[in-house]
């Protein structure tokens, strides 16, 4: 065999090896990650609301708009682009506006503004006494308090047993090398578009719908959720 043929097969068992190796990372990846943190346990359901919208079974990304909605639109536009956008596809998600009674006329303004004849099926306003609002924000565990109207821009990630979802340890691998304090991502701002697009959507909520499926099929290990709480536990 002359040295270019050798080489001619060489090149083509690279060719015809690399897809192989390929596919089989993948398939040996593909349940390879780590399940998005239970960082609060037994957040509080709902009151009964007239199109009985309720946490519990839903994947539901719960936001404040407060008394006068209007006046956190970019909050909503945000959340409503970047991430329901692309998580509406999804058995059982769904956004929760919690707004007091009194806010229905300009929630109901604002919302005319964000459809622009889009699907906004899984997207709720759900009325209650500020007293209620109040008593479902205590129940998570924030990083900001609502402001006086009872809004605020962060939203928070509950999942189908009434557990909120965030990270226990947000720190980039830089900072994980270079041994920095751990630091923690408890919800999402809607002002931070990239905090929104690139952790939100594009990370965070995408591994939490895994994480559904993988149940669904009996394919989920919670020894990663066990660890997670572990590391919950130490830094409480």
């Amino acid at each position: 065999m002359n040295l270019s043929s050798r080489k001619r097969n060489i090149v083509l068992s690279i060719l015809f090896f690399l897809p192989v190796a390929f596919i089989l990372v993948m398939l040996l990846s593909k349940d390879n990650y780590n399940p998005l943190d239970i960082v609060k346990e037994g957040v509080l359901e709902l009151p009964a609301n007239k199109d009985n919208i309720q946490l519990k079974d839903h994947i539901t990304i719960l936001s404040f708009l407060g008394k006068k909605p209007m006046e956190n639109s970019t909050t909503a536009f945000n959340l409503k682009e970047l991430v329901y956008d692309k998580s509406k596809g999804f058995k059982t998600f769904q956004v929760a506006v919690l707004l007091p009674h009194s806010a229905k006329p300009e929630a109901e303004a604002l919302l005319k503004e964000i459809r622009s004849y889009e699907d906004l099926r899984f997207w709720h306003l759900v009325y209650m006494d500020e007293s209620d609002i109040e008593r479902i924000y205590n129940s998570l565990k924030p990083e900001v308090k609502l402001d006086d109207n009872l809004a605020t821009s962060m939203v928070f990630i509950i999942d189908r047993d009434l557990n909120q979802r965030g990270r226990l340890d947000d720190r980039t691998e830089k900072e994980i090398e270079s041994n920095k304090p751990i630091y923690s991502l408890y919800s999402y701002d809607c002002v931070e578009v990239a905090e929104l697009k690139n952790k939100m959507a594009a990370e965070d909520m995408r591994v939490l719908f895994k994480e559904y499926r993988d149940k669904r099929k009996g394919n989920f290990d919670d020894s990663s959720q066990r660890r997670s709480k572990d590391l919950k536990q130490n830094n409480e």
